[in-house]
């Protein structure tokens, strides 16, 4: 999908337009081979610009050809099933400057971060402001990141509430999607930082001191996601090693309760069987109570075995 987007004047009037203009907002999803070849042709972009935002596994970085800048950013993306949130992962985007005429969004799909800019719902927004645009995106990626992993921690909490009643598989299961989920969020992150740090340090955007007071606030909102990430992974998996170990402790305390059992019922079969073989000369084989008496004798040894196992903490 390509739309082409337009600022109109100084006082923010925005419209989708059907045609290339200068300063307009190129916004490519998941875009088609007709689709590239024909922006490669039209505004002469570099095709491999174009499709290097299009694999998953693209790492966030800035790269500069002639009169064109690419800059790569992950930014985060929400799983569902249905109509429930099953947990989250990373997407590059692709941010293109082609010769201070055109700037193009790439991704392979579409996002509300990408939505609140095409529906113009973010302040001071204008397509023909390139800088600011990156750089209102980088801000914008921060504050999801921010908003997801506090989504996360909640989810985390109901999750260990659920597991305090009932051990089940499925709240585990939560916890780990949870779990890698911060992971991709955390190594994102420290990405996006590297890429942050760049355009400060080496200036290869034109900024104005606006420009970098927005900078400075996306490079701040993101070290703090990066911080909290990694406070909810650490919490995390010590929840996780915890529930592990209880697990293992619980089973052992059945194994051991089992066994325990096992060896108190089977006293009694061990004499009943002895006094029950066809041989001459057993005890108390002609008395009239032998039957009580034996079994007077197996229950009282039984019950010794259970007091003897209990004292060792094995009941």
């Amino acid at each position: 999908m390509m739309k082409f987007y337009r600022t109109q004047d100084e006082q923010g009037l925005f419209r989708e337009t059907n045609k290339l203009e200068k300063g307009c907002w190129i916004n490519l999803v998941n875009p088609t081979v007709q689709e590239i070849n024909t922006l490669c042709n039209s505004i002469g972009v570099l095709e491999e610009f174009l499709r290097y935002p299009l694999d998953q596994e693209e790492k966030a970085r800035i790269d500069i050809e002639d009169d064109q800048t690419l800059i790569i950013i992950d930014m985060p993306i929400v799983e569902r099933n249905s109509d429930s949130i099953t947990g989250f992962t990373t997407m590059p985007l692709g941010m293109i400057v082609v010769r201070d005429d055109y700037f193009i969004t790439v991704c392979t799909q579409e996002t509300p971060i990408i939505k609140e800019f095409s529906d113009c719902k973010v302040k001071g927004f204008y397509t023909f402001k390139k800088t600011r645009f990156i750089l209102q995106l980088l801000y914008k990626i921060s504050t999801y990141y921010l908003t997801y992993l506090k989504y996360i921690n909640r989810e985390t909490e109901k999750a260990e509430r659920r597991i305090e009643k009932t051990m089940k598989n499925q709240e585990l299961l939560k916890l780990l999607e949870l779990e890698n989920s911060l992971v991709y969020f955390t190594t994102s992150l420290k990405s996006n930082e590297i890429v942050m740090e760049k355009l400060m340090r080496t200036k290869c955007i034109k900024m104005y001191e606006e420009d970098e007071d927005i900078l400075e606030d996306a490079i701040i909102e993101n070290r703090q996601a990066i911080e909290m990430g990694t406070i909810y992974r650490d919490i995390l998996s010590g929840t996780m090693e915890a529930y592990a170990s209880i697990i293992s402790n619980n089973l052992n305390l059945v194994m051991k309760f089992l066994a325990s059992a096992t060896i108190v019922m089977t006293i009694p079969t061990i004499i009943g069987g002895l006094w029950g073989m066809n041989t001459a000369g057993l005890p108390f084989a002609t008395h009239p109570y032998g039957f009580w008496i034996v079994t007077g004798i197996a229950l009282i040894i039984s019950f010794v075995a259970y007091l003897i196992l209990k004292k060792k903490d094995m009941f």
